[in-house]
């Protein structure tokens, strides 16, 4: 998957970043800057894209 790729995104997710990419152009900011903002805050919200399938780490008890 190259950079950029938006793919490994949920349906929510990409909702989520572009109403916040909507915010920040109603806020001024560039098309290229609210968009860089609106997807670094949902990679910090949710850690990235889709969270299942094999390899991923289980909680231990």
């Amino acid at each position: 998957m190259p950079r950029g790729d938006k793919s490994a995104y949920t349906d929510k997710q990409k909702r989520q970043a572009a109403h916040i990419e909507d915010s920040e152009r109603k806020q001024g900011r560039s098309r290229d800057d609210a968009e860089r903002i609106a997807w670094a805050t949902v990679n910090k919200q949710d850690g990235g894209g889709k969270k299942s399938g094999s390899g991923r780490k289980r909680a231990r008890h």
